[in-house]
């Protein structure tokens, strides 16, 4: 009986082993990040993050590899394409375990990089790419307020409603992602301040840096907790620590 017992006690480890290891997410030194939208505005404090978490193997998607590599600097590798062109995609997701995306249109003038063109169909595009890729993981900076039709923005290309298409297209694509919605954007120094985090979709105002745009979004990568959530940042009390290690704890899956 205690030799049928050990045996049985090994059987079930070895099958349970390979799932965990599957599970398992791949550690910062070894985890290859596409980052898109290195060269906006919220570029440098995503790198920093990404610095800042140990992570490497970063690899920016670019339409101009000469005029990004004056944006970024070096120790990043820079890969040709747009997301307007959904075949230009796959030859940059080749190898890559995450995505981070702070993708956004920065023009209401110009009809081929409109809110539609970038902040719907270029998303679209990256996630049916990444699904197609197997990406690990897909972290998607949005905006506070997107599900508003009362946004002011709305009145300028209708940029909420096209943000909220992309997070709608990010969802159904079936790549495990996370949405995040920070409030208005500030280029002070982050860590300065707590972060608060809900869900829903209901505050009203509130503003966060950059920097600590990127650090949750960094935070998020592979974090079990966060995956295929959808929540919204705002600065909290001013010198307030964060606890990383229960911050996504609680958070309602998207349904």
């Amino acid at each position: 009986m205690k030799i049928l017992a050990l045996a049985t006690a090994l059987a079930l480890a070895a099958a349970v082993a390979p799932v965990s290891a599957a599970t398992k997410a791949p550690s910062p030194g070894s985890a290859v990040v596409l980052l898109v939208g290195a060269t906006g505005k919220s570029g440098p404090g995503l790198l920093d993050a990404l610095k800042a978490g140990g992570y490497k193997n970063v690899r920016a998607l670019v339409r101009d590899p000469a005029t990004a590599r004056a944006k970024v600097g070096e120790g990043i590798e820079l890969v040709q394409g747009d997301v307007r062109d959904a075949a230009s995609l796959a030859k940059a997701l080749q190898g890559v375990t995450y995505i981070v995306s702070a993708l956004g249109s920065n023009t209401f003038t110009d009809p081929n990089n409109s809110p539609e063109k970038v902040d719907y169909e270029g998303v679209r595009n990256l996630a049916t790419a990444a699904k197609a890729a197997n990406i690990k993981h897909y972290v998607q900076v949005s905006s506070l307020g997107v599900t508003n039709p009362n946004h002011p923005l709305n009145r300028f290309g209708k940029v909420m409603e096209w943000k909220l298409k992309g997070e709608n297209a990010l969802r159904a694509s079936g790549v495990p992602y996370t949405i995040v919605r920070p409030g208005g954007l500030s280029d002070d120094a982050g860590g300065k301040a707590g972060i608060r985090i809900t869900q829903g979709d209901k505050a009203n105002s509130g503003r966060i840096p950059r920097a600590d745009v990127g650090t949750v979004c960094i935070h998020a990568l592979g974090n079990p907790d966060a995956l295929n959530t959808t929540f919204e940042i705002v600065s909290g009390a001013a010198g307030t620590a964060v606890d990383w290690r229960t911050f996504f704890k609680g958070l309602n899956k998207d349904t």
